[in-house]
């Protein structure tokens, strides 16, 4: 009998333990979300800082990818991927993820705050405008003995032969913005046929959105169609640049974020993406992008252009830029 019962002890101490370890353990395991983003690694490791401390007790992993294998990944995996939260991804790819019906309802976020003209859809929100400009090397602009250019047609004067730097549509999202932008303004016709014209005068297409700046910088080049914001950051390193803005306005692109469909009732993914929109988005634009985002906020970087006049960038889906790319022929 005595030895049955310390058996019996033995086993519920056993068990005991078992049970310990085991809750132990759920306790100690940390929810986990997961982002997707295409933004660059200064904001990832921003970002990643800025969660870690706002949600200690959440395990939260930002995984990186080029803009097109980021979309091409979330078509392929559909609400089943792992991914939670989607950060930085052009609209017209949000687009295509919507139709689809990948991405959460997010109609009852509030967009009120931010411009008409970032809004299209309920179920992405607007986190970065990234605008386009035209970039001058004073410095070789007076070498040259050139004048200054007041409009994309002067771009086309004889003088600026081999002296002009822009990104491919092809292959850069800052070069298809400035195709876009004057197909928009002129039509289809004249701006092809103006990109026929200028070609005679350009350096070089660079493959990528940077490539402009850092043919002004390598004074390579006098004039830049390039970034607005990469610009500025050169700027405010002694480079000796002047932004100018044509009549037609700055291209654009928009950058926004969602939640995969599902995943917005897991109330810890919920929890971080209400904080990356309702706080963090003010911060990025405050620290990284201050162009116009927000209706009450006009945050100010040394050297940032301000009352910039935004181009028409209308009908931007992913159809129409594969239509328009298809007759790019450089």
């Amino acid at each position: 009998m005595k030895n049955r019962l310390s058996k019996s002890l033995a086993l519920l101490l056993v068990c005991g333990i078992l049970l310990s370890v085991l809750l132990c353990g759920c306790g100690s395991k940390k929810e986990k979300i997961i982002i997707y983003t295409s933004i660059e690694d200064y904001v990832v490791e921003d970002l990643s800082a800025s969660l870690k401390e706002k949600f200690p007790d959440y395990d939260i992993t930002i995984e990186y990818m080029s803009t097109g294998n980021h979309a091409a990944k979330l078509l392929a995996e559909g609400t089943g991927t792992e991914c939670d939260i989607i950060y930085d991804l052009e609209y017209a790819y949000l687009a295509q993820l919507d139709e689809k019906k990948i991405l959460a309802d997010l109609s009852s976020y509030d967009k009120g705050i931010y411009y008409n003209d970032l809004i299209e859809n309920e179920n992405y929100i607007p986190h970065l405008r990234s605008g386009g400009a035209v970039i001058i090397n004073t410095d070789l602009l007076k070498q040259k003995g050139l004048e200054e250019p007041k409009s994309y047609e002067d771009l086309l004067k004889p003088e600026f032969k081999g002296l002009i730097s822009m990104p491919n549509p092809k292959s850069s999202g800052t070069g298809y913005m400035f195709l876009k932008s004057l197909v928009n303004n002129w039509g289809e016709e004249k701006a092809f046929d103006y990109f026929d014209k200028l070609t005679e005068n350009i350096l070089q297409y660079t493959s990528s959105g940077s490539g402009p700046v850092n043919a002004l910088l390598q004074n390579e080049a006098v004039i830049g169609l390039g970034m607005t914001a990469q610009t500025v950051i050169k700027i405010n390193e002694g480079a000796p640049f002047k932004i100018v803005y044509f009549e037609e306005g700055s291209p654009f692109t928009i950058y926004g974020q969602a939640m995969v469909s599902g995943k917005e009732t897991r109330e810890c993914v919920k929890e971080v993406f209400d904080y990356m929109v309702k706080e963090y988005g003010y911060r990025y634009n405050e620290k990284f992008g201050p162009e116009a985002l927000f209706k009450d906020k006009a945050y100010k970087m040394e050297n940032f252009p301000t009352d910039i006049k935004y181009s028409d960038m209308s009908n931007n889906s992913i159809a129409e830029k594969d239509r328009l790319l298809a007759m790019w022929k450089y």
